[in-house]
């Protein structure tokens, strides 16, 4: 009955004429933030208030209530509207957008404006996704969506025009209008009826679900609220305004749910789109007056969402590009394939032989030019000593050779040969060396000395992965003249080849005995190296004993070809050798007989054996001369001590010792006593008037009868007959009861002083306290010694170059040599001899390709298909760090880059073959990067698609940017170590040293904000931190990582973890320009070490 009385007021009402106004109201800035409502008293509400002044609005209070069922803050008596409401009471409709939260002002005048992307009466609903952007955390600003599906994720707001003709009809130009909001949380919505935007009356709606169903051709959303409760406002449309009808009552006692709220839409448009809004009172309220079942809308909804929260938006499932990956992988093992049949092709195909050279005139006539253009070199020296450590090795040593002439310095082992060989080529020794030297009779510098010599070490350093002729070939194509041709080159080479009987074996390698097989033999790698110094046909030529380790025939073939190269080039030679056969002894034009540091004789080969004749040493026939001064110089530097002093016994009595004496035998040697004084002494029998049983020191002769033919005393002989005398005995008599017994007596202290009455124990010089000073003092004195020293100051003082004038004295530009090729030049001339050592040793090439391919696959399986949440975040930490690890601790094979050739670039640095340039940069280019910069890049090519990074080329050529340059940087770095550091273990240790402290402050063991102050400059230091930090801001800066815990899903930033961790997510290129700094810091660094540290010194 109630229903129908309402039915017919209704519609009489509608049917006056007229406009609804709405009741006078009064309103303050107000905000729905309860904090800023509260009040110090609430209770003092009605104290110090004017005469007249209405009450305030407390919804504590029965007299106030909240519209829009809003709860009452206790604390203050101010309502808690709900979004998009405001003012005391939550009666009015605010303005602006959802955006400005508590911001948000309320409506003054009849509409609201609302900002650009937000629409309805209180602007709740957006309209554009950039209009939601605000609401976002920051940075995540353009993941914002505005979804418009009518279906509630958290809050849904929508906008509605009712649709029902009667209605329209009796409000003409009044509109009605609806708003519909739910909220997920609480599982309530709320609607609001609105005339003209003015609200008139509002339902709370509880215990709400909803669903949403798809077909091929339509989509409908539905809302189901098991309780409703409706009020009006007061003095509103409807609601008792004026020339209005009050449905106050009906709403409270006959809404009570349940009510729904449904929208449809369908494909091409249908009669049933649209929205309804049903309960049942309101139903039948509606169906009795306007004839509708109930309320149709036409609405369109709003809500600001992550995109990761739109109803149906399913997370991108990383898909592993598997044929991206079998492709690399593909493409990787082709590369190993081809670098392993190249290798093979080069290391098996037999060495390129070259057929006759055919040079034209001009070239022959030009070619023949160059190489006798040198100035021939007469060398003089003077006064020659060094001291090394306070030790004199050398003393006084003069001599001189000539152009034409072959010099050679013989001594036994320890005499300074090689010593004197080294200062006599200007090399730089350890010690003080002092003296003077001339060149054609001047003082010329040390570089313009060393650009016409050659020099050739006694042990020899080649690579051994090289065969002769390329060994010799690199020689000749980088010290030659750069004006002569390759082929003329070539010519030289294989004509010195042929001169030294390694013709026949110039495609074979050189080989070491650690290598894969020996290759040739130590003598004729030995003349390989003199090879590599007759090619160039310098003007002088210093071998250090370049017969050693060769038989006697090879041994005479090399002086021989020395031979030739100074009379036909009229060269100078100058060497060092060791009990040369006769035959070689023959070749000789100059000598220097050197014992302990000092010349023994110095001058013409051809005068020596006359000079020890005359001083009465002389060489018996069929003798070898160079045997028979060794053995002299030997016992002569025999410290005197008790076995020199022999006393002489008469009678029949003896130890069952005699001594043969050796004149024909050995050594030619005149005696101390006479046969006939001995033999009266010994006929007498007593103490005679000549030295009768007298202690006395014996000769240089003496000794060297005892050393090398007496047998000595033991148990065994001691009974046993005198040995046989020989037929020149000068001692012995005929009658063997008459024998002379020699008997050894030890002596403590110093020696006894020399008898001088013996005429060829001649006065010792000051010295060693050995029979050594009487031959210096011999020489000394003699003709031979006073020709040289005229000799040596004619060539001097004729060129202005009296001695004592520094060695450099002289104007440059007298002696030039070559004119060698320039850098590049000698760079791709060596880069090629580089290439070659590392095709040819293939396991170690090989072995960096096929670990890098087989580690990328497996670490790849470990890390596959990494996910975008937490563990995933984990799982890529890990791999950057394990990577770089990995990359780092492999660079320190670099160690090793220089240690094998260490000694070989000195050497050829010294003789001048390139500049150290020229050397590191085919090092680098050919070592470091074939072998320490291809395989990471292997290994990070199959890697980056097997583990699902990034898949962008930007990210993925980053990430190959830092791989590079951190190996390069890695490299550099232990490369400067194994140049500095000569032990190969201490370099390790500090290789490994090096990269642990960089590993440690790299960012993943140490967060950046708990490093202790002290010593956070260390991270600026570490190559791991800039690749580190720059892989993993790569990766993860724009990366949304989600974790599922307890039922949500938790969305992080990556940034915002970086950022945890202590990284810099803004400082990518930084990372990248620390590393780049550091690659080029250290090669520089690598290149001033070896060009400052890798000098010889002997």
């Amino acid at each position: 009955m109630r229903r129908a009385v309402c039915a017919a007021i209704i519609a009489a009402f509608l049917s006056l004429p007229g406009t609804a106004r709405a009741g006078p109201q009064t309103h303050q800035y107000f905000t729905t933030n309860d904090a800023l409502l509260s009040q110090p008293d609430p209770f003092r509400l009605y104290e110090d208030r004017p005469d007249g002044c209405p009450p305030c609005f407390n919804c504590n209070l029965d007299d106030f209530v909240c519209l829009q069922y809003a709860n009452c803050t206790r604390s203050s008596g101010k309502c808690s509207c709900p979004p998009g409401f405001g003012g005391e009471d939550c009666g009015a409709p605010l303005c602006g957008s959802l955006a400005d939260g508590k911001d948000r002002l309320p409506r003054e005048g009849d509409r609201c404006e609302c900002k650009e992307g937000w629409e309805g009466i209180n602007c709740n609903v957006c309209a554009t996704d950039a209009a939601c952007g605000p609401m976002m955390p920051a940075g995540q600003e353009e993941d914002a969506v505005c979804y418009r599906e009518g279906l509630v994720v958290n809050e849904n707001y929508q906008m509605c025009d009712i649709t029902n003709r009667k209605i329209l009809d009796q409000l003409k130009e009044k509109k009605p209008q609806a708003t519909f909001s739910c909220n997920a949380p609480s599982k309530s919505c709320n609607f609001q009826f609105w005339v003209d935007e003015q609200e008139s009356f509002y339902c709370g709606l509880d215990d709400c679900g909803w669903k949403a169903e798809a077909t091929d051709t339509s989509n409908t959303t539905s809302y189901r609220c098991e309780t409703a409760r409706c009020q009006c406002v007061p003095g509103r449309f409807l609601c008792g305004s004026e020339n209005s009808i009050d449905i106050s009552d009906f709403l409270d006692q006959e809404i009570k749910g349940p009510a729904t709220f449904k929208t449809m839409r369908t494909e091409g448009g249908a009669k049933e789109d649209g929205s309804t809004f049903s309960e049942p009172a309101m139903n039948g309220l509606i169906s009795s007056v306007f004839g509708d079942e109930s309320i149709t809308l036409q609405c369109h909804s709003g809500e600001c969402l992550y995109k990761t929260e739109v109803p149906g938006y399913e997370r991108p499932i990383k898909k592993i590009n598997t044929p991206l990956i079998a492709g690399v992988i593909a493409g990787c093992a082709l590369f190993v394939v081809a670098v392993i049949l190249l290798v093979f092709f080069l290391s098996r195909r037999s060495a390129q032989r070259y057929g006759p050279i055919h040079l034209g005139d001009d070239e022959e006539e030009e070619n023949a030019k160059l190489m006798a253009d040198h100035k021939p070199a007469a060398l003089y020296f003077e006064n020659i000593s060094y001291n090394l450590k306070g030790k004199q090795i050398l003393s006084g040593v003069q001599g001189s050779v000539h152009p034409g002439e072959l010099l050679a310095i013989m001594g036994a082992s320890g005499a300074g040969k090689t010593s004197f060989l080294d200062i006599l080529a200007r090399k730089k020794k350890r010690g003080h060396v002092s003296g003077d030297f001339w060149l054609n009779g001047e003082k010329v510098t040390d570089d313009e000395f060393r650009s016409v010599i050659g020099f050739v070490d006694q042990d020899d350093t080649m690579l051994p992965t090289l065969t002769v002729h390329e060994t010799i070939l690199d020689s000749a194509l980088l010290r030659l003249p750069k004006e002569m041709s390759v082929a003329a080159k070539v010519q030289k080479v294989e004509d010195v080849e042929r001169q030294l009987g390694i013709f026949h074996i110039r495609h074979q390698v050189i080989g070491s005995e650690e290598g894969n097989g020996r290759g040739i033999s130590g003598g004729e790698k030995r003349r390989v190296g003199i090879a590599c110094e007759l090619v160039t046909s310098p003007s002088i030529l210093f071998l250090d004993e370049p017969t050693s380790g060769l038989d006697a025939y090879n041994a005479f073939n090399v002086v021989e070809c020395l031979v030739t190269l100074v009379k036909t080039y009229n060269r100078t030679v100058v060497f060092t050798i060791h009990q040369p056969r006769s035959n070689i002894v023959a070749l000789f034009d100059q000598l220097i007989l050197l014992a302990q540091g000092r010349a023994v004789y110095s001058g013409p080969f051809e005068k020596c054996q006359s000079y020890f004749d005359s001083i009465g040493y002389a060489c018996p026939p069929g003798f070898n001369i160079a045997d028979y001064l060794v053995d002299l110089t030997m016992h002569a530097s025999s410290p005197t001590d008790a076995e020199d002093e022999v006393e002489v016994v008469f009678g029949d009595g003896g130890d069952g010792r005699t001594t043969r004496a050796s004149s024909t035998m050995a050594v030619k040697s005149i005696p101390s006593v006479s046969n006939v004084s001995i033999e009266n002494s010994i006929g007498s029998g007593h103490d005679g008037p000549l030295r009768p049983k007298a202690k006395r020191k014996t000769s240089i002769r003496q000794q060297q009868e005892r050393e090398l033919f007496t047998r000595k005393k033991t148990s065994d002989n001691a009974n046993a007959p005198a040995s046989l005398r020989s037929e020149g005995d000068s001692v012995l008599g005929d009658d063997e009861r008459h024998q002379q017994w020699v008997k050894l007596s030890k002596q403590q202290g110093q020696p006894p002083p020399q008898i001088t009455d013996d005429p060829h124990n001649l006065p010792p010089a000051a010295g060693t306290g050995t029979n050594l000073d009487v031959l210096v003092q011999a020489y000394n004195d003699s003709d031979v010694a006073a020709s040289l020293k005229d000799d040596i100051h004619h060539a001097a003082e004729a060129n202005g170059h009296p001695p004592g004038l520094p060695n450099g004295a002289a104007t440059t530009g007298k002696v030039k040599g070559y004119r060698k090729p320039r850098i590049h030049t000698q760079s791709i001339i060596l880069s090629r001899r580089t290439w070659r050592n590392l095709y040819r040793n293939p396991m170690l090439m090989l072995t960096h390709y096929a670990i890098a391919i087989l580690l990328a696959v497996f670490i790849g399986f470990l890390f596959y298909g990494l996910t975008d949440d937490l563990p995933g975040f984990q799982n890529r930490l890990g791999f950057f760090f394990f990577m770089l690890a990995l990359f780092g601790f492999s660079t320190l094979t670099s160690l090793n880059v220089f240690a094998p050739e260490r000694l070989l670039f000195v050497r050829e640095r010294a003789k001048g073959y390139y500049h150290p340039f020229a050397y590191y940069l085919s090092k680098v280019v050919f070592d470091i990067v074939p072998l320490r910069l291809l395989p990471p890049l292997i290994m990070g090519m199959i890697m980056y698609p097997m583990t699902g990074l990034v898949p962008a080329w930007a990210e993925f050529f980053k990430y190959i940017l830092f791989i590079v340059l951190f190996n390069l940087a890695a490299a550099t770095i232990c490369l400067f170590i194994g140049i500095c550091v000569r032990d190969l273990g201490v370099a390790n240790l500090l290789g490994v040293l090096v990269m642990l402290f960089s590993l440690l402050f790299g960012g993943f063991l140490l967060n950046h904000d708990t490093i202790p102050k002290p010593v956070t400059w260390l991270q600026n230091l570490s190559i791991f931190h800039y690749a580190f930090e720059g892989l993993l801001v790569n990766e993860v800066r724009y990366l949304s990582l989600v974790d599922h815990k307890y039922g949500l899903d938790i969305e992080v930033p990556g940034s915002a973890i970086l950022s945890s961790f202590g990284l810099n997510v803004l400082a990518l290129w930084q990372d990248a320009i620390g590393l780049a700094v550091f690659c080029g810091a250290f090669l520089i660094l690598g290149y001033l070490a070896l060009h400052i540290l890798l000098v010889e010194k002997r």
